[in-house]
């Protein structure tokens, strides 16, 4: 299934002259940020999108050299172009987090006199309003009070709240909403949804942490001893001289030889626990830093784009697997939060992520797929859960398959976030 265009997409918002500097940019924000006190989490995502923004294209040069800063490239997106949208992905979730510990702080001084005033008090309107209105009326009839039921019903305000349309969604949701409230500790109702809001808001902190510190930070390393190298840079320049720590060479030659024979199979390789069981996780990155060569000097545009595929499912699966899984499914909860997983298998059903001129949902992806449980009572989107490595992982390769028909349109940037609050 192809992914819809956006209705709603602007020019880019970087001129050509700001992306060349956004490294130093980005360095700049966290410098002054430290400086000052720490970060709030939209801080933090602000600086990582930017962060991925000016590796997407540095990397993206390497790969196609007539890539200019603020321009575009035909050749296959690699996984550092998808990264700066699906930060910003993450960056919404955080932001309608913010908005509902807002709204949670001004309840406690003066607690709205019916759900109505509540959601005039949040600025809904419109659509969104009468969405969120009819998963808060069901949050109601569950216990909660209006403020409470308001307050996480916002949590889902800047992720794709159509999906409440279907009439099955609205009311898994609302289930699974109640029944987190009801789980979590707390003496008053606005306690107990800001545990909710809080277990959503470090989960989705966590997670944009570590990928960008293990995955972002990887690219650095490797971009920057490229830069230090002399002589051409070739494939096998990479793989004999180039490591990250706990990476083996030998397993990364491995794992590059294997995707030049298999780069053109249907479907893609997918399995890397099944292809190279024991192998250390960060040899893939290596690896796929190769691939990214491999495919600069590719004799075919089809060759260059199936190399580039295989180097981003390798990237992904040490994204997912490696760093998100621990984050969202972690040993024991802490005290102060409800179960991660329920948050997000509560809020699969919301995932969007706009890459570039083109929207990607997770119901989409759900409704493309086969009949789950046979059951016509229950929603595809509320069969699936993104706390699940494989729903995610998944989920993810359709996202890409579908990108890559439109290779163009992922290099119209993301605006960085500003935190309302910060």
């Amino acid at each position: 299934m192809a992914i819809p265009p956006r209705t709603d997409v602007r020019p880019p918002a970087f001129p050509r002259r700001v992306l060349s500097a956004l490294l130093a940019a980005t360095l700049l924000l966290s410098t002054t940020a430290s400086a000052q006190s720490a970060p709030t989490p939209l801080e933090d995502n602000r600086t990582i999108t930017l962060g991925y923004i000016g590796i997407a294209y540095e990397l993206g040069g390497v790969i196609d050299p007539t890539l200019q800063p603020g321009g575009t490239s035909s050749a296959r997106p690699n996984w550092f172009t998808f990264a700066p949208h699906a930060s910003q992905a993450g960056g919404k979730g955080m932001y309608s987090a913010a908005l509902a510990r807002n709204f949670i702080a001004a309840a406690r001084l003066q607690p709205s006199l019916s759900l109505t005033n509540a959601l005039d008090r949040l600025g809904l309107t419109g659509v969104t309003r009468l969405q969120l209105q009819d998963l808060s009326l069901q949050l109601i009839a569950q216990g909660l009070t209006a403020d409470a039921a308001a307050a996480l019903s916002v949590m889902t305000s800047s992720l794709n709240v159509a999906a409440l349309a279907d009439a099955r969604t609205l009311l898994a949701t609302a289930s699974r909403m109640g029944a987190l409230y009801w789980s979590a500790p707390g003496l008053t109702p606005l306690d107990k949804a800001e545990v909710i809001v809080v277990t959503l808001e470090r989960t989705l902190h966590e997670g944009n942490l570590a990928i960008f510190n293990d995955v972002g930070g990887s690219a650095r390393l490797y971009l920057d001893w490229r830069a230090a190298a002399t002589g051409p840079i070739t494939p096998g320049r990479v793989l004999t001289e180039f490591t990250l720590v706990g990476a083996l060479n030998t397993e990364a030659w491995q794992a590059y030889d294997y995707a030049l024979a298999h780069a053109e199979d249907v479907p893609r390789p997918r399995r890397m626990d099944l292809l190279f069981p024991g192998m250390h996780w960060k040899s893939l990155l290596v690896a796929a830093f190769a691939l990214y060569e491999e495919a600069r000097l590719a004799p075919t545009p089809a060759r260059r784009d199936a190399l580039i595929a295989m180097g981003n499912n390798y990237v992904a699966w040490r994204e997912q697997r490696d760093q998100a899984q621990p984050v969202f499914t972690p040993a024991g909860n802490p005290t102060d939060e409800v179960s991660r997983a329920a948050v997000l298998q509560a809020l699969t059903p919301f995932l969007m992520t706009d890459f570039g001129t083109v929207r990607w949902t997770y119901a989409d992806y759900a409704y493309a797929q086969p009949d789950r449980d046979g059951n016509p009572l229950t929603s595809p989107p509320a069969e699936y859960s993104w706390a699940d490595f494989w729903d995610r992982w998944n989920g993810i390769l359709f996202a890409f398959d579908s990108a890559y028909t439109r290779p163009t349109e992922l290099w119209v940037m993301p605006e960085p976030l500003t935190d309302p609050l910060g």
